[in-house]
C-alpha cells in the first residue's frame, strides 16, 4: 500500500514537470554594440575632409599652416645641413663672401670713384647694403628653386608646399645672424656710436624677409610651370642690385628719377637699416611705401602659390 502511492506520487511529480514551461531566455540588450557604432560613426565624420571646387575661391587654409608648423623647423636645419655638407670652410663662407665683395667695392667706388658716403666710412656703409642685399638675393633664388629640387617629396607625400620656400627664406636667416657678426666687428672698429635706432634693426630684417619670401613664393609657382624663370632669374637680380641703393648712396641718384626707389622696397629697406645703424634720421615716408609694397606683395604671392599648389605635384 505504501509502495503503491510512492509510486503515484513520483508519476505525479515527473508529469507536474513535463507539463512546468521552461522559461523564455531573453536576448542581451544591444546598447553596447549601438553605443560602438555611434562611436566610430563621430570618428569617421570628424575625419572628413570637405573638398570645395575652385569656383568656391582659393582656401589660404591658415590652420593648417599652424598644424604644421614643425615641420617648417625640421625642414629649415635639412636645407643648413645640406648647405654645408662636406664644404672644406664650412659655414665660414657666410662671413668670406661678403667680406670679399666690400673689399672689392671699397677698392672701386672709394679709391677709384671716391663716392661721397657721409660721415660713415665706405667699408661700413657697403657691408651694411650688401648683408642684407646678400640675403634677400640667395633666398628668392633658393626659394625659387625649392619646389624643382624637392619633386620627389611633393609626389609622394601631403603636407603645406608653402613650407619648401620658406624654409629656404628661414635658412638665409640663419647665414644673415651669422654675417652680422661681422658688421658688428666693423662699427666697433670704426667707433660708431651707439643709439636708440638699434632698436629698430629687427623690423628692417623682418621686413627684409618678408619680402624675400613674397618675392620667392611668388617665383617658386610660376617656376613650377614655366621653367624660363630659372634662367632669367639671376638677371633680374643683378639689375635690382644696381636699381637700388646697396653700392653707392641714394643721394647721387637724380632728382627725377628718385621715384624709382621710392617704388623699390629694397631701397627703403636698406635706407632705413643704415639709419638704424648710424642714428641718422629716418625716411618715414619711403619706409612706409616699402612697408606697404612688402606686405601687398606677400598676400598676393600667397594667394597666387595657394593657387597653383594643387596642380605642383602633377606638373612638377
Amino acid at each position: 500500500m505504501l509502495h503503491g502511492e510512492l509510486e503515484l506520487s513520483l508519476m505525479d511529480l515527473e508529469t507536474s514537470k513535463a507539463v512546468t514551461p521552461k522559461p523564455a531566455v531573453t536576448p542581451a540588450p544591444a546598447f553596447p554594440r549601438a553605443e560602438s557604432n555611434l562611436t566610430e560613426s563621430a570618428a569617421a565624420s570628424a575625419r572628413r575632409t570637405r573638398i570645395k571646387s575652385e569656383e568656391a575661391g582659393v582656401a589660404l587654409n591658415l590652420g593648417e599652416l599652424w598644424q604644421y608648423r614643425e615641420l617648417l623647423y625640421f625642414l629649415t636645419l635639412r636645407d643648413i645641413k645640406v648647405r654645408y655638407k662636406q664644404t672644406l670652410m664650412g659655414v665660414a663662407w657666410v662671413i668670406i663672401q661678403p667680406l670679399l665683395t666690400v673689399l672689392i667695392f671699397t677698392l672701386v667706388f672709394n679709391r677709384f670713384v671716391r663716392l661721397d658716403t657721409g660721415s660713415l666710412p665706405y667699408p661700413l656703409f657697403a657691408l651694411s647694403g650688401l648683408l642684407l642685399w646678400l640675403f634677400f638675393a640667395n633666398a628668392v633664388t633658393n626659394s625659387t628653386n625649392s619646389l624643382l629640387s624637392n619633386a620627389n617629396l611633393i609626389t609622394k607625400v601631403y603636407f603645406p608646399r608653402l613650407f619648401i620656400p620658406a624654409a629656404s627664406v628661414a635658412a638665409g636667416l640663419v647665414d644673415l645672424g651669422v654675417a652680422f657678426l661681422l658688421l658688428i666687428a666693423l662699427c666697433i672698429y670704426y667707433g660708431v656710436a651707439l643709439t636708440l635706432n638699434l632698436l629698430l634693426v629687427p623690423l628692417f630684417i623682418l621686413l627684409m624677409a618678408l619680402l624675400a619670401l613674397g618675392v620667392g613664393l611668388l617665383s617658386a609657382a610660376l617656376t613650377v610651370k614655366y621653367r624660363d624663370l630659372r634662367h632669367a632669374l639671376p638677371f633680374i637680380i643683378q639689375l635690382w642690385m644696381f636699381a637700388s641703393p646697396v653700392i653707392y648712396p641714394a643721394s647721387v641718384v637724380p632728382e627725377k628719377w628718385k621715384w624709382l626707389l621710392l617704388i623699390n622696397p629694397v631701397a627703403g629697406i636698406i635706407e632705413g637699416f643704415r639709419a638704424s645703424l648710424t642714428g641718422r634720421s629716418f625716411d618715414w615716408l619711403h619706409l612706409s611705401v616699402s612697408a606697404a609694397i612688402t606686405v601687398t606683395l606677400l598676400i598676393f604671392s600667397v594667394y597666387v602659390f595657394r593657387r597653383f599648389e594643387d596642380t605642383f605635384a602633377d606638373v612638377i
